[in-house]
C-alpha cells in the first residue's frame, strides 16, 4: 500500500481536512500519477476503468484551482466543464465535487437530458465555477445563449470513449472549439480506440498519458463460462438464476433487442427483472435505477452504454448473456461485483462464434477460462426469484418540501412500522420513491394514501413489473 499522502501530491490544506473527514488518506494510482500533472497545468490523457478513483484525480486539481484563481464568473459563464456521457454519470460527478469542495463556496450546476431545461437554465444565469453536463444538453444550452463557454479554462471529457460510442464525436468537438484555445484540456478513457487519439490529437497540448491497467478479476470474483448455442442463450440465463439464486444481478447484452426479449422471457417466469437501454423515457429510467438499487428487483438487463456510470453496491452477480468483442470492457462489466472484500459471481454465455473474444480476455487476464457444461445448472430453490421489497411511488418530492425524515416519520412514528420494514427512500424534484417489506407493501400504499405526510395528502401507488 503506498504511503503517499495527497498533501505530497501538493492537494492544499483545507482539502486535504475534507477528504481525511470522507476517511480518503492515501491517493489510488491514477490520483497519484495524475495530480501532480494537472495542478501544473498539464493537459493529460488518462486511461483508467470506472471505480479507480479519476473523478477525484480531476476534481481534486479543479477545485484547488479555481479556488485559488479569484476570478468569477460572469453571467451565463462556466470557468470549468466537465461532459460525461449519461444522465447519472453527471449526478454522480457531481456529487463528488459537491463532497470535496464542501466549504470552497465554488459555484456548479449539472445540466442533462431528459428533463425540463427550466430550472438548469435558472441554474446557470448567474454563471458557475464548475458545470457538469451531458454533450446533447450542453449544446440545446449553448444554442439559446444560456452558457457561455469563452473564459472556460479547464475542459474535461469522462469516460470519452462512451461519449463517441454514442455518437457524440461531433458534439464534443463543437463543445471544444467554444472554449479558449489556451485552456487545460484533461480526456479521461477505460479504452484508446481510434476516435480518443482522433479527440487528443486534435485538441490536446503536448498531453501527459497516464494508464492504470485494467483491474484483472481478483480471487474474490468466480467466473464461470457455459458454451451455448444462440437459441438457448435466454433459457440459459434462466437455468444460471434459479441454480445461483443471486440476490441481485446486472446482466449484461450486446443489444437493446436482447436486453427487451431477455426481460419479457425473465417476466413471464415470474422473475422480478426490468431493462435499461438508451431509449428509455427519463421518468422510467429513474424508476428502474431505483428498484433495482433498493431490492425491489433481482435482475437487471442492460447495455454497456445504459449501464455506463451506475454505482450499485453489493451486487451478487454480473451474467454476460452476450460476450463483449472489448476484452476491456468484459474486465469492467465483471469488476461491478466483488467490491468491498465481498465475494462475486461472474457468469458468461459463449456461442461458438464468440470464441475469438474470449481468447482475447483470457490474454488480458493472464489465465484461461474455466469451463462448465449447462447440464450441471438444477434448480437449488422454490419456486422464482423474488425480491425482498417493493418500491412505492409518492407523488411529490423536493418541490413540495419533501424530505427521507419525513417519509420515514410518516411510515414509523404515524403508521407504526419499524424501522425495518423500510428500506432506501429516494426524494427527487417531483417524486419519491421508498422500498418496504413485500409483505405489507399494499397495506403501507394504501395507509399512506389515506393518511399524510408532511400534513399533506399524497398519492401513492405500488410499482411492480
Amino acid at each position: 500500500m503506498t504511503t503517499v499522502t495527497f498533501a505530497d501530491l501538493g492537494i492544499a490544506e483545507p482539502l486535504c481536512r475534507t477528504l481525511a473527514d470522507q476517511n480518503y488518506i492515501h491517493p489510488t494510482p491514477i490520483q497519484a500519477q495524475s495530480i501532480p500533472a494537472l495542478l501544473e497545468g498539464r493537459d493529460l490523457l488518462g486511461l483508467a476503468q470506472t471505480g479507480t478513483g479519476k473523478t477525484a484525480a480531476f476534481a481534486l486539481p479543479i477545485l484547488q484551482k479555481l479556488t485559488a484563481d479569484r476570478a468569477k464568473a460572469g453571467p451565463k459563464e462556466a470557468r470549468a466543464v466537465i461532459l460525461a456521457p449519461t444522465r447519472e454519470l453527471a449526478m454522480q460527478i457531481s456529487k463528488s465535487f459537491e463532497t470535496y469542495g464542501k466549504g470552497s463556496r465554488l459555484r456548479q450546476a449539472v445540466v442533462f437530458g431528459g428533463v425540463n431545461q427550466f430550472r438548469q437554465v435558472r441554474a446557470m444565469s448567474g454563471g458557475v465555477d464548475i458545470l457538469v453536463a451531458t454533450p446533447g444538453r450542453l449544446l440545446d444550452l449553448m444554442n439559446q445563449k444560456h452558457v457561455n463557454l469563452g473564459r472556460t479554462s479547464i475542459l474535461v471529457l469522462d469516460e470519452a470513449d462512451r461519449m463517441l460510442d454514442m455518437g457524440f464525436f461531433d458534439d464534443i468537438v463543437t463543445v471544444a472549439k467554444q472554449c479558449p484555445k489556451t485552456r487545460q484540456t484533461l480526456l479521461f478513457s477505460a479504452t484508446y480506440p481510434e476516435g480518443i487519439a482522433k479527440l487528443s490529437a486534435q485538441f490536446m497540448r503536448e498531453p501527459v498519458t497516464v494508464k492504470v491497467e485494467a483491474q484483472h478479476a481478483g480471487a474474490q470474483i468466480e467466473q464461470r463460462w457455459y458454451e451455448v448455442k444462440d437459441t438457448e442463450r435466454l433459457d440459459a440465463v434462466s437455468k444460471l438464476l434459479a441454480h445461483f439464486r443471486p440476490a441481485s444481478t446486472l446482466a449484461f447484452c450486446n443489444t437493446k433487442a436482447q436486453c427487451r426479449d431477455l426481460v419479457a422471457v425473465l417476466q413471464a417466469q415470474g422473475i422480478s427483472s426490468l431493462a435499461l437501454f438508451g431509449e428509455l423515457e427519463q421518468r422510467e429510467r429513474d424508476q428502474v435505477l431505483v428498484r433495482f438499487a433498493n431490492r425491489s428487483c433481482s435482475v437487471l438487463v442492460a447495455t454497456d452504454v445504459a449501464a455506463r456510470g451506475l454505482d450499485i453496491t453489493s451486487l451478487a452477480a454480473v451474467i454476460n448473456v452476450d460476450v463483449t468483442p472489448d476484452a476491456e470492457v468484459h474486465i469492467h462489466r465483471i469488476g461491478r461485483t466483488g467490491r468491498a472484500g465481498e465475494s462475486g459471481l461472474a457468469l458468461n454465455l459463449v456461442s461458438m462464434d464468440e470464441m475469438g473474444s474470449v481468447g482475447k480476455i483470457e490474454q488480458l487476464q493472464g489465465r484461461e477460462s474455466k469451463w462448465h457444461p449447462v447440464s450441471e445448472l438444477v434448480p437449488t430453490g422454490k419456486g422464482p426469484l423474488v425480491p425482498p421489497m417493493v418500491t412505492l411511488h409518492i407523488q411529490g418530492g423536493r418541490k413540495e418540501k419533501i424530505r427521507p425524515g419525513d417519509v420515514l416519520g410518516a411510515l414509523t412514528a404515524d403508521l407504526g412500522y419499524t424501522r425495518e420494514q423500510v428500506g432506501k427512500i429516494n426524494v427527487n424534484e417531483w417524486s419519491t420513491y421508498v422500498a418496504v417489506d413485500r409483505n405489507i407493501a399494499e397495506q403501507v400504499a394504501s395507509r399512506l394514501n389515506d393518511g399524510r405526510i408532511k400534513g399533506k395528502s399524497v398519492k401513492v401507488r405500488v410499482l411492480e413489473d
